[in-house]
């Protein structure tokens, strides 16, 4: 029996859920009210946890500024616990530099008031990431605490434990056992009490390893329970020998530290036996999954490594717009949040702060291209297309752009004024005054025309190659070289693969290099979704489709420089459950795919829109016919994954009664194949939840979305018992109407990784003309015509991210090695010193300037560029 019991006053702030972030301010007022005047006036309360999270904080000194210096004092004094976070996180299907973020965000927000809680606070999130240790550590967080995801067959039925993560990352663990919330609104009755504690009491002494548990006092919205030490006095009276004390999380983990002979676990924590994980959550609400993989990939591939480009060429790096796209992204990145598992108006507002979020990344980009090209010298051509390449290599290929012109006909040509031959993929007019509303104020209405073209050509690493548009004498790019008109083709083909469409709209994949043919790639299958928004739950008699049925219609065109297939098709579907047990036909999707093939481009990338008609589905993308495979691989933060193909647990889960049936079903972020050097891998911008299939364990089938109508449902098929969440209706959940993936393939396994990043980082373009509707002075800098800010030499070792130091006029450079063995590095560059740093941006003393730096399997490395 543990005699030491530390009741740790907290509250847990879901800043929503089924109730709105406005809804909840209101509560967060009127009980931080109660708490900071518990705390200022009563010497025996002396500490109060605020839910590990500063956004809270925020929320808060947005209704009473005039209290930031009280808040101040009382976190200065220990009183207050704040942080490490910004928000709650979700730590599966959020990107890596996401998580690094709102520990960094919430390490600033808790410097300003005075300190941090130096815990890995993650009392609710659905799963616990194998990445997290080491990130953790890269804050110098040697302590975690969490409840969901663990049970004995993980090597200790033990709540502390060591936890140990990649590159010799270890935390020591705290389990919540019982939740975060098991002291909830404890009665002073001693009866009532009594029932309570009785339940709490043998399962924290059976896991402890010391003489001290936890008993953390509070709840969801709960406000600070006043009477807690009359509650503490009565526990004591019916236990006597158990010593009840009022204090921190802190004082426990002291204590655990001494422990002799505490187990070390290691990888990921998904299991669902005494505590629901949502292994399926990772594809409630598809439509804004998506929206946050294209979302951060757009700021962390695209916008930050341009902005550090323009640093160095001399223009201010904008740290402040660039935290406030950060900080709207993760508020939606709380696990309730981004696991969507919320009512319809709290959806509503997630996606408009993607919206906003989206709208900022896309203009800032825009900016930061705007001010290096305006910069270059116009003497010997003002239009001007310059590509930019947001990685530390080379990259030659096919570099898509846009010019916008009233030029009858144009040409380009480099720097050093070589023609430069395109294609032109599309062409439309554009009124005047969406160009500059000063020309047409002065009567000059002519349109401009719009031309997507696309040609060939190295762009340097890290940096930009500007080509000039010059006007051509005659229709030049309609003939030769640049032909303007698509011919009609039989299949989609370049150097790696053969392409051809089925009569019911798959591929059938010929790899060139290997000779491996693949056979309905892209079939979709189609079953019911009795589950809700936590959980994909089929009924017990699942009736399921697959689109063999269907009839498509194909045109494929053929540019020169690529090949594209437009496929389309109706299918019929049950339109509910009552239907679906029916076996009766009377919903629809439509389905629209894009596949495109570049010329000496291993990557097949695809755009499927879905108009989806039916309820209570879920329709997935299968890639059959690969070689069988124990593990599947799957890319998880800063790191890669390997996962048995079929849970072992499947056959006891029921006879163990666990909480929910443990599918084999996944999270990834960027790429997910099975494990061998040979088949097809799946590669998103969008979509991320997986599944191995097939009889033979042969097939990887994606989730494309969950069509559901509750936030909450009990007695599931896949989760018996009780209802997650609560019983309220989200139509919206089901949803009705267009929603548009962005996903790849590519079957050279090999490099992977490499083919992920590059999938998500494409080439993007700046079209320079002599108007524009927003002004802005000439720069007082001259940039060159081309530039290259650095190159990395290391191959398999993955750029994570490039941002300016928030502190220090330093550029942070991130990179990890998601292989299996050991991988080498090197930093080229023309002046500067390169350092070894924390996560945090704490700079370390290893100067690694001019030499090679070597990366553990899945290891990250921060490195500071001066």
């Amino acid at each position: 029996m543990a005699n030491k019991v530390h009741v740790v006053p907290h509250f847990h702030w879901d800043r929503e859920w089924y109730f709105t972030t406005e809804e909840s301010r209101i509560l967060l007022v009127q009980d931080m009210e109660e708490v900071l005047n518990v705390l200022e006036t009563r010497a025996d309360y002396p500490y109060f946890v605020l839910d590990g999270q500063t956004a809270i904080l925020e929320d808060y000194l947005a209704v009473k500024p005039e209290n930031r210096e009280r808040l101040k004092r009382l976190v200065a004094d220990g009183k207050l616990i704040i942080g490490p976070w910004y928000t709650q996180t979700d730590e599966m299907v959020v990107g890596g530099e996401s998580v690094v973020r709102n520990l960094l965000y919430g390490k600033s927000d808790c410097e300003e008031f005075g300190g941090r809680m130096m815990i890995g606070y993650l009392p609710d999130s659905f799963g616990q990431s194998a990445a997290m240790p080491q990130i953790l550590n890269g804050f110098g967080i040697t302590w975690c605490m969490f409840w969901r995801g663990t049970s004995e067959r993980m090597g200790t039925d033990k709540t502390e434990f060591y936890w140990r993560g990649d590159a010799g990352s270890r935390v020591l663990v705290q389990l919540l056992p019982l939740g975060y919330a098991i002291g909830k609104y404890l009665p002073t009755e001693e009866g009532e009490l009594k029932e309570r504690l009785d339940k709490y009491f043998p399962v924290l002494d059976r896991g402890a390893t010391t003489d001290h548990i936890l008993l953390p006092n509070g709840h969801d919205q709960m406000p600070l329970q006043k009477n807690i030490l009359a509650v503490m006095q009565a526990a004591e009276r019916l236990y006597p020998g158990r010593q009840l004390t009022l204090g921190r999380y802190e004082d426990v983990f002291k204590e655990i530290e001494k422990a002799i002979g505490l187990k070390e676990l290691e990888g990921e924590f998904l299991d669902g036996k005494y505590m629901r994980v949502h292994r399926s959550i990772y594809s409630t609400r598809a439509d804004l999954k998506a929206a946050n993989t294209r979302i951060e990939n757009k700021l962390v591939n695209i916008l930050e490594p341009l902005m550090c480009i323009a640093y160095r060429l001399g223009f201010e790096y904008q740290h402040g717009l660039v935290e406030l796209i950060w900080k709207e992204l993760l508020k939606n990145h709380a696990h309730d949040s981004i696991g969507c598992c919320c009512s319809d108006k709290v959806h509503q507002a997630i996606a408009q702060r993607f919206s906003l979020a989206e709208e900022r990344v896309d203009q800032l980009t825009d900016y930061y291209m705007r001010r290096i090209v305006d910069a270059m010298e116009d003497t010997i051509c003002v239009d001007k297309l310059t590509a930019f390449n947001l990685l530390p290599y080379e990259r030659t290929g096919v570099v898509a752009g846009e010019v916008t012109t009233r030029m009858k006909s144009f040409y380009l040509q480099d720097e050093q004024e070589q023609t430069v031959p395109y294609r032109i993929l599309s062409c439309e007019e554009v009124d005047a005054g969406l160009i500059d509303r000063q020309i047409v104020h002065y009567g000059n209405y002519e349109p401009f025309v719009r031309y997507q073209i696309a040609f060939y050509d190295t762009v340097p690493a890290m940096g930009y190659k500007t080509y000039l548009v010059r006007e051509a004498e005659a229709d030049r790019e309609t003939t030769g070289a640049f032909g303007a008109l698509a011919e009609p083709a039989a299949m989609l083909e370049n150097l790696f693969y053969q392409i051809a469409v089925t009569a019911h709209g798959t591929l059938q994949i010929t790899d060139k290099q290997t000779g491996q043919c693949y056979k309905d790639v892209l079939l979709l299958e189609d079953g019911s979704d009795d589950g809700d928004e936590y959980d994909y739950s089929p009924l017990a008699d699942d009736y399921v489709l697959t689109s063999r049925d269907c009839q498509a219609t194909t045109r494929i065109r053929d540019y020169g420089c690529m090949t594209e297939a437009e496929i389309h098709y109706h299918w019929k579907l049950p339109a509910d459950l009552e239907s679906r047990q029916q076996k009766s036909r009377d919903g629809y999707v439509d389905i629209q795919l894009q596949i495109t093939l570049v010329q000496e481009d291993p990557t097949i990338r695809i755009r499927m829109t879905v108009d989806n008609q039916a309820k209570d589905h879920r329709l997935r993308v299968l890639i059959p016919g690969q070689k069988p495979s124990q593990y599947s691989v799957a890319d998880h933060q800063f790191g890669s994954i390997r996962r048995l193909v079929q849970d072992p647990a499947m056959a006891v889960w029921e006879q163990e009664e666990w909480s929910e049936r443990p599918d084999s079903i996944y999270p990834f972020l960027s790429y997910v194949h099975l494990q061998q050097t040979e088949g097809l891998a799946f590669l998103t911008n969008s979509v991320r939840e997986y599944e191995v299939t097939g009889a033979a364990g042969d097939t990887l089938a994606v989730t494309i979305l969950r069509s559901v109508g509750m936030l909450g449902k009990g007695g599931l098929y896949r989760r018996p018992g009780r209802p997650s969440g609560i019983g309220l209706a989200t139509p919206d959940s089901q949803l009705p109407g267009k929603t548009e993936y962005q996903f790849a393939l590519t079957a050279q396994i090999s490099r992977v990784a490499n083919a992920a990043r590059e999938y998500v980082t494409p080439v993007v373009t700046y079209n320079k003309m002599p108007f524009h509707a927003m002004k802005l002075n000439a720069a007082e800098v001259t940039v060159p015509y081309s530039f290259s800010l650095f190159r990395m030499v290391g191959d398999e070792v993955i750029m994570g991210a490039l941002k300016k130091a928030e502190q220090q006029e330093a550029l942070i450079y991130r990179c990890y090695n998601p292989a299996r063995e050991e991988k080498q590095l090197r930093v080229e560059m023309e002046n500067g010193s390169v350092r070894s740093a924390r996560l945090d941006e704490t700079e370390e003393v290893e100067e690694i300037t001019g030499r090679a730096i070597t990366l553990m399997c899945n290891e990250v490395k921060t490195l500071m560029i001066r």
